[in-house]
């Protein structure tokens, strides 16, 4: 699948819930996994593929090991806590390292595979990549979450990248 890159309209819009969980959407599962993997990324949302709905996948040992990958439908914050600020990078906006403040607990409500919802908690990278993640599905990148100074160095550097045929 083609991955998004910032400044493209999907990526900043709020996707929509996922109704039904069917085998169209675990094919897309399917081929979102295997992009993420060649992309050698450790989470995937569906904005991000050009999909406006409220789907994410992601596996921490990337590709590793077959039981760390996820796919979440419709996943909700339902509490959180604590802050650590650390250094992120996207899949849709590549070449950009940011350091990002997120919560290093969470306890979330979501959909499986098999369409039925769950409540787990989650804690440090791991919550890191979900709210990472939750925010693609929510119309925000990385850029959305740090100072308007250092969003315009990011930018002056994408557009430098993209005169330069990198982008």
């Amino acid at each position: 699948m083609k991955i998004c890159k910032y400044g493209e309209p999907v990526l900043s819009e709020p996707a929509r819930e996922v109704t039904t969980v069917d085998d169209t959407l675990r094919r897309m599962v399917e081929n979102m996994r295997l992009t993420m993997y060649q992309a050698n990324g450790v989470g995937l949302a569906a904005p991000q593929v050009g999909e406006g709905i409220r789907l994410f996948v992601y596996d921490l040992s990337v590709g590793e090991d077959p039981a760390a990958f996820h796919a979440y439908f419709n996943p909700v914050i339902l509490e959180s806590d604590g802050s650590d600020t650390d250094e992120e990078g996207c899949l849709s906006v590549p070449g950009i390292s940011l350091g990002v403040e997120r919560r290093t607990r969470l306890l979330l409500r979501a959909v499986d595979m098999n369409g039925r919802e769950f409540e787990r908690e989650f804690r440090d990278f791991e919550a890191r990549v979900l709210q990472h993640e939750i925010d693609h599905l929510d119309g925000n990148v990385i850029l959305d979450r740090v100072s308007p100074l250092k969003r315009k160095l990011a930018r002056r550097e994408i557009r430098r990248m993209q005169q330069n045929g990198a982008w």
